[in-house]
C-alpha cells in the first residue's frame, strides 16, 4: 500500500472516530515509528485536520481554517443558529439531529374561569392543573420546556431521546385527559361550587 493510500485510510479512520491511540495506528496499519512520524506531519502539520494529544493520541480537529472561513461567510449572511439551550448561540460539532415533538395544552375556558374566581381561587386551580400534567410529563420522559399562563409547551426527545416519543406525547395527552376528572375532585368544594363547568 503507498504512503497516500495509508494516509487516505487513517484520515477516514480518524475523523469517524475523532480519536485513534498511535499504538492502534501502528498495530493496524503495521507502522514503525518513523513511518508514524510522516503520517503525524502530513495530518497535523501539512493539512492541519488533526492533533496531538499528549503524544499518546491523534485527534481529528477538522480543516479549523477552511471552517473558520465558511463560518465567517455564513455569518455575515445568516443569524446564529440557536439551539434548545438559549445561552448556546452555535451548534456542536458533535450535535446530533433527531425529530423533536412538541405538545402544547392549556386550560378550555380558562379567560371566563378567571372572571369567575378570585385571583388566589384561579391560581389554586392552575397549580392543581400544572401538577396533573407535569405527573403525565414525567411519567412519559417530557421536558416542560416552558408555562405560558395556564399553558404548558413540552418536549418529548429533549434533552432524551426515545424512539416512540411522538407515542408518548399522544399518551401524555390522553393521561392528562383522564387525570382531570380526579383533578376536579379534588378541588375544594368552595372553588367546584363557582365553577361554570368542570376544568
Amino acid at each position: 500500500m503507498s504512503f497516500d493510500e495509508v494516509l487516505e485510510q487513517v484520515r477516514e479512520l480518524l475523523q469517524d472516530k475523532g480519536r485513534v491511540a498511535y499504538r492502534a495506528l501502528k498495530r493496524r496499519f503495521e507502522l514503525d515509528d518513523e513511518y508514524l512520524e510522516d503520517l503525524k506531519a502530513e495530518l497535523i502539520r501539512a493539512e492541519g485536520v488533526a492533533a496531538d494529544e499528549d503524544g499518546d493520541v491523534l485527534v481529528w480537529v477538522g480543516n479549523n481554517s477552511l471552517e473558520k472561513s465558511l463560518e465567517s461567510k455564513e455569518q455575515e449572511h445568516t443569524p446564529a443558529v440557536q439551539t434548545l439551550d438559549p445561552r448556546r448561540r452555535t451548534l456542536d460539532s458533535a450535535a446530533e439531529r433527531r425529530q423533536l415533538t412538541v405538545m402544547f395544552c392549556d386550560l378550555v375556558g380558562s379567560t371566563a374561569l378567571s372572571e369567575q374566581l378570585d385571583p388566589e381561587e384561579l391560581r389554586e386551580v392552575v397549580s392543581a392543573y400544572h401538577e396533573t400534567c407535569a405527573s403525565a410529563i414525567n411519567h412519559y420522559g417530557g421536558h416542560t420546556a416552558q408555562h405560558l399562563g395556564d399553558g404548558l409547551l413540552v418536549y418529548f426527545s429533549y434533552p432524551a431521546a426515545h424512539e416512540d416519543d411522538a407515542q408518548r406525547a399522544v399518551r401524555t395527552g390522553l393521561e392528562i385527559l383522564a387525570e382531570l376528572a380526579s383533578l376536579n375532585e379534588r378541588l375544594p368544594a368552595t372553588i367546584k361550587a363557582r365553577l361554570p363547568h368542570p376544568v
